[in-house]
């Protein structure tokens, strides 16, 4: 890895904390609820954004150091497996069952289809 990638990846992951933090605060004050939709819509996001990056790098439009910088860097500081992992154990904690199994399987599922989809129209694209 090179200098200035390095620098880079630490540049991108900073800006995509940073937007997570932006896009959890919007919709934490647009849906008020106790369920966990900013960190749910933030990683189905991600999620639809990897796969997509990752068809246009494997079509040679997006060369293999951005796919790096932006898919590990931004994508990587954007999404976030561990808030997800601790909210699912916060509604677990409140006796909210349902809600807590809707969020951990929810966005499993929901991440892995947007991801797909975005490979998809990644193809299409490239």
């Amino acid at each position: 890895m090179t200098p200035w990638v390095f620098i880079a990846l630490a540049v991108t992951g900073g800006m995509g904390a940073v937007g997570r933090f932006l896009v959890d605060g919007a919709i934490g004050r647009r849906f008020q609820t106790t369920f966990p939709w900013a960190t749910f819509s933030i990683n189905v996001s991600g999620s639809f954004a990897l796969g997509l990056l990752t068809a246009l790098a494997a079509g040679h439009l997006v060369s293999t150091e951005w796919a790096l910088i932006l898919g590990t860097g931004f994508l990587g500081g954007y999404t976030t497996f561990s808030t997800n992992s601790y909210e699912t154990l916060r509604l677990l904690n409140e006796k909210r069952y349902v809600a807590s199994l809707a969020n951990a399987l929810g966005t499993l599922l929901a991440s892995v289809a947007a991801a797909a989809l975005g490979f998809w129209l990644g193809t299409v694209i490239s």
